[in-house]
């Protein structure tokens, strides 16, 4: 059985919850979606008597937007691929993103992961010289057949990979110190929701793998994870500079820069990704939310509807889109695109916040307004925005109470 495996995209989303992911331990395409697509992060408005901020990103804990200029207008859909924002000259292709383990078998096992064929992996691996690297390349199948999204902490308890991960221990010490089972080891903890123990891995497997975009890139997803942003922002920056044609890598560095508040940067690795892969709804709904930080509604607006266009099945990019056309007045519109996400998802809380937002505006709909944050309360008990909002909607009913003229 042939089965594929694709690049790991780190979203804010996926950021924000510390799920975060870089790229796969068996092959795969650059920006692609992975088996559990990542969204923008669903956007909640705060209190409903006021505006809505953009900085308030939902699920995005601590995370913050400065207030900056609006950055230059992003090119025109359609623009060509593997092109760079700054330069005309085309970007080399992206860099495989399985670590080499050797030659022989462990070579052909390597290109088998690359193409997401597990069986034949396995096969190559097998048949290899038994030694440290075909260890290495075992757990990395096994890793994989495991059925669970590539996020941080998604593999918690699991039993295959936590077996993985003590076989690529052992390999850690071999000597002399093998790369690839460090970066495999920090990848597999990472699974685990062990992020402590990945970044000790990673380390070591960044000293000696000092040229390898996915060493960083873990590294990366790691630090994120443990509320590093400023480190995560510096390993991501350098896979990308050591694989400068991976539009996934970009995002990844984007999302990074926005959890570390440098907003500005982040629009322009995002702008850069959807240009390189127009086609990535991802691309267009992380770009789109990252513009709200800066009040450019009217680009936000078009990137959040190109990804909506693009992926109408993404609950989280209806709710954006809500939230955008929220904070332009378009209160209508606005609710269908709850709506819509929660028919998608009736377990998206800040789509049940946005609703509610939107509804309590208007005396007529604060009763709904008032279930539809008990509904979020129910799925998130002691979520401060829905408290929040269920205080400020008390205030609006004492101040102006239902049926009063």
């Amino acid at each position: 059985m042939k089965q594929r495996r694709t690049e790991w995209i780190l979203s804010l989303a996926r950021a924000a919850s510390l799920a975060s992911l870089v790229l796969p331990a068996c092959g795969g395409e650059a920006a692609v979606a992975t088996r559990a697509p990542a969204a923008a992060p669903p956007l909640a408005a705060p209190p409903a008597s006021v505006v809505a901020d953009p900085r308030d990103v939902a699920d995005t804990p601590g995370a913050t937007a400065s207030s900056i200029p609006t950055p230059a207008p992003a090119p025109a859909p359609g623009s060509t691929a593997n092109v760079d924002s700054t330069a005309s000259a085309p970007l080399p292709p992206p860099r495989p993103t399985t670590l080499r383990l050797g030659d022989g078998e462990l070579a052909a096992g390597d290109e088998a992961c690359e193409k997401g064929d597990l069986d034949a992996a396995r096969k190559h691996y097998a048949a290899a010289p038994r030694g440290v690297a075909s260890t290495v390349g075992l757990a990395r199948v096994r890793i994989a057949r495991v059925d669970v999204p590539l996020d941080y902490a998604a593999a918690k308890g699991n039993a295959e990979v936590a077996a993985a991960a003590a076989d690529l221990l052992r390999a850690t010490r071999a000597v002399p110190p093998f790369g690839p089972a460090f970066v495999e080891l920090g990848r597999a903890r990472l699974l685990l929701g062990d992020a402590p123990g990945a970044i000790g891995a990673l380390q070591k497997g960044t000293q000696l793998l000092p040229d390898e975009p996915e060493a960083h890139s873990q590294l990366g997803v790691a630090l994120l994870a443990t509320g590093h942003a400023a480190d995560a922002v510096r390993e991501l920056a350098r896979a990308e500079q050591l694989d400068p044609g991976s539009a996934a890598r970009r995002g990844n560095l984007g999302t990074a820069l926005m959890m570390a508040g440098r907003t500005r940067e982040a629009i322009g690795e995002y702008e850069t990704r959807a240009r390189m892969d127009d086609g990535d709804a991802r691309a267009h709904s992380d770009l789109g939310t990252a513009l709200l930080a800066t009040q450019d509604l009217e680009r936000a607006l078009s990137e959040l509807e190109r990804a909506v266009k693009l992926d109408p099945q993404r609950p989280s990019a209806h709710s954006n889109l809500g939230y955008a056309l929220q904070q332009a007045g378009k209160m209508a519109p606005a609710v269908a695109e709850y709506r819509e996400a929660l028919r998608l998802d009736p377990k998206l809380v800040s789509a049940w916040i946005n609703l509610a937002t939107a509804l309590a505006r208007d005396p007529k709909t604060r009763r709904e307004a008032r279930a539809d944050l008990e509904r979020a309360r129910l799925l998130s008990p002691g979520d401060p925005r829905v408290k929040a909002n269920l205080e400020e909607l008390d205030a609006l009913e004492k101040a102006a109470p239902p049926g009063a003229p």
